[in-house]
């Protein structure tokens, strides 16, 4: 295999961007397409195999477009434009960087960062009721709070709802003190975080006393209908089935609804069926219900989270693959032989009580 270089020039004003902190970004390039990068007066020479060139200078000319369009650079951005060049959809970075749902209360443009995130804020935007099911830290709520904000901005919907199941997760909190809203809030405020961020503490406040948005437990939505709303029922894995079928039969006219979970965090107790398990099974195949699957490819937390979640997803395949009975032989098979006869032992008598058994076998 011949042996190629070629040049790439980076603005100066970009380079630390796209080189990372000691030029940790162009060293993992490096290494996982083997390459050699030499970086000069703002020109990067690239050394190597001719189709390992050509995909680590597409990488780094997607990153310092990234750059050039106010981009941070990050790892999670690296990472995810090596793997989309393995899979020859590089120009996939580009367009869905494009995608600005809305702005933070600080101006940072919120976008889907990844192919899945893509799917999933567009099937919001097409389809009525969206389920975004995925592990930790793929966005499902935060995009999903993202669109309900914008929505609510537009005029598309006339306030915004936001619940989830109040489960412990492990811990018993009904002894602190307080009245019931300061008991709920702890199992709320990652919706309150979200909506700080994007919307800002006194406009979420402004809306919230005027009952535009509100933030409620998911037993609070029996018995309502909920009309022109954006609603978000995050943690849905940790619903009854009963509680999901409630939740979903409360949609009124104009109402969108997202529906987020994670089943591999389940809060339930070990013999109750998640609500979001029967409804994915349910519901499958109705029009205008969406069902988008994120994986661990669309972690947009630190790294480090793709490789826990990864690690788990490995440790319940190992176990789950161990809890298959190593010997399939008929109970009464206990001589390792197939004869199915019993040596001598125990068992239950038919008047009650046991007795002791001699080997039936025929001695030779």
């Amino acid at each position: 295999m011949s042996i190629v270089e070629t040049i790439v020039d980076i603005p100066m004003e970009h380079e630390k961007n796209v080189c990372g902190p000691f030029d940790s970004y162009m060293k993992k390039i490096e290494r996982t397409l083997h390459v050699t990068l030499i970086s000069r007066d703002g020109a990067l020479k690239i050394i190597g195999p001719d189709s390992k060139v050509t995909k680590a200078k597409s990488v780094i000319n997607n990153l310092v477009e990234l750059s050039k369009r106010g981009n941070t650079i990050s790892e999670q951005n690296v990472d995810y434009a090596l793997s989309l060049v393995f899979q020859d959809k590089e120009e996939k970075i580009l367009e869905i960087d494009k995608d600005i749902i809305c702005r933070t209360i600080n101006g940072k443009p919120v976008k889907p960062k990844t192919i899945g995130q893509k799917q999933y804020v567009d099937a919001i935007r097409e389809k009525m009721i969206v389920f975004g099911l995925g592990p930790a830290g793929t966005g499902k709520t935060y995009l999903a709070m993202a669109m309900a904000i914008q929505a609510f901005k537009n005029n598309e919907v006339n306030r915004i709802i936001l619940t989830r199941p109040a489960i412990e997760a492990g811990e018993k909190l009904g002894f602190l003190p307080g009245d019931l809203q300061s008991k709920i809030d702890p199992y709320l405020r990652p919706l309150y975080d979200a909506l700080y961020q994007i919307m800002g503490a006194d406009a979420y406040l402004h809306n919230a006393e005027k009952g535009l948005i509100e933030v409620a437990p998911l037993a609070y939505m029996r018995g309502r209908t909920l009309d022109n709303a954006f609603i978000i029922l995050d943690e849905a894995q940790n619903t009854t089935p009963a509680q999901m079928k409630m939740f979903l039969t409360r949609i009124g006219f104009g109402s969108k609804v997202v529906v987020t979970g994670d089943m591999t965090q389940r809060d339930l107790p070990k013999d109750q069926q998640s609500g979001l398990e029967v409804a994915r099974k349910v519901l499958a195949g109705i029009d205008d219900i969406a069902m988008i699957e994120l994986s661990s490819v669309d972690i947009v937390r630190h790294p480090l989270v793709q490789k826990i979640v990864n690690a788990y997803d490995a440790y319940d395949a190992k176990m789950e693959k161990m809890k298959k009975p190593m010997d399939h032989r008929p109970p009464a098979d206990r001589n390792g032989d197939g004869s199915g006869e019993r040596r001598g032992g125990y068992r239950r008598s038919d008047r009650g009580g046991y007795r002791h058994t001699e080997d039936r076998r025929e001695k030779e």
